[in-house]
């Protein structure tokens, strides 16, 4: 694909401003607000979930509703914590935390899901919680990656984040409906033993984190929610193409049905990873670009990028915890083909801007 497929279908992105920053008498966010979760109430209000980030990185998922102007986000209203770190699996000796969630609706299961990232004794690994009401969580537990022999390795060994959980059944491996859910695992396993290094899977010649996708039947999910966090049938979707995901690329909002496809924002790290960390790389820079999946076997990308949506440029972009940073996370649909993007600027606040959907992209 030698121009951008989204471009010249008329896809554009639009600033809206800073939605949301942190309070400075709130001790739960003296590290920043960011990478929000989102969602339509039963009332038909916007709700938030940001990642509250507190001293010593430890992070709780909090709960606030979007005021509008002009149709526009215009602010918040602080409403208290939707998930705070509690279960082993979320936290760990000095600190933990519950981070980076992103809330799908599921029609036929009746209730909104939240991905989030638990930060446990053994690193960020992905857990997931389900809500009727937006108010109060029932976590599901952490996801858990049955072996598969085609892939001749655990995912269960590796740090995991980024998950992205589509809000309907989609064809699994196997041309029956099955739920599906995209994350990213990470190879680098010297964060928790220098001398282990990078281990990806035999057979997988670039060992840049990717979009991986794991299945779970339907008829599994619709018998018990909490089979949701037993995938199997594990698929590479997206490994990094262009320079702006030179490093790693991962998920960002959850999968959006649109014309043509499946829609997913994700986004694109250029710069120089250190081994042994999986947060805070101080020499990175992160923007945001598309993929659209194809309906019938959502590991084939139909079209991607080439060129990102949007990039660190405002000042508080470029400036924050982690500086140079949009990080797509949560997306409002509205009327008129456009939908709402919420995202992490810098790790310390969020900004929205408005996506205009356009023509269905083609790659070539």
């Amino acid at each position: 694909m030698t121009a951008d497929a989204f471009a010249a279908a008329g896809w554009t992105a639009r600033r809206l401003g800073v939605v949301m920053e942190p309070d400075p008498a709130d001790p739960r966010e003296a590290g920043g607000v960011c990478n929000p979760g989102c969602a339509r109430g039963p009332d038909g209000e916007l709700y938030l979930f940001p990642r509250l980030v507190a001293e010593g990185n430890y992070s709780r998922v909090g709960l606030a509703r979007v005021r509008f102007s002009d149709g526009l986000p215009a602010g918040v209203e602080r409403l208290g914590v939707a998930l705070e770190p509690e279960e082993l699996w979320e936290r760990h000796r000095g600190g933990g935390g519950v981070e980076d969630p992103r809330v799908t609706p599921v029609p036929v299961l009746g209730r909104h899901v939240m991905t989030y990232t638990a930060w446990g004794p053994l690193g960020p690994r992905i857990a997931l919680a389900s809500s009727a009401d937006l108010e109060r969580w029932e976590r599901l537990g952490p996801v858990g990656f049955a072996f598969d022999p085609a892939l001749r390795t655990d995912l269960n060994l590796y740090p995991n984040k980024d998950a992205l959980l589509f809000p309907e059944p989609v064809p699994g491996p196997d041309g029956e409906p099955a739920f599906a859910l995209l994350h990213r695992p990470m190879w680098d396993l010297s964060w928790s033993n220098p001398a282990e290094g990078e281990a990806p899977p035999p057979g997988l010649a670039d060992p840049r984190p990717g979009i991986w996708v794991s299945f779970v039947p339907a008829k599994e999910v619709l018998a018990d929610p909490v089979n949701l966090t037993r995938l199997r049938d594990h698929r590479l979707v997206a490994l990094p193409e262009r320079p702006w995901e030179q490093a790693k690329m991962g998920g960002g909002t959850p999968p959006l049905r649109v014309d043509g496809g499946w829609l997913v924002l994700h986004h694109g790290v250029a710069g120089r990873l250190e081994p042994g960390r999986v947060e805070h790389q101080p020499a990175v820079r992160y923007t945001a670009g598309a993929l659209l999946l194809d309906p019938e076997d959502v590991t084939r990308v139909l079209a991607r990028s080439a060129e990102p949506l949007l990039e660190p440029e405002e000042p508080g972009e470029r400036q924050g915890v982690v500086p140079n940073v949009v990080f797509p996370t949560a997306i409002d649909p509205r009327d008129g083909g456009q939908a709402d993007v919420y995202y992490g600027m810098a790790d310390a606040r969020i900004g929205a801007f408005r996506l205009t959907i356009g023509q269905p992209p083609r790659s070539g």
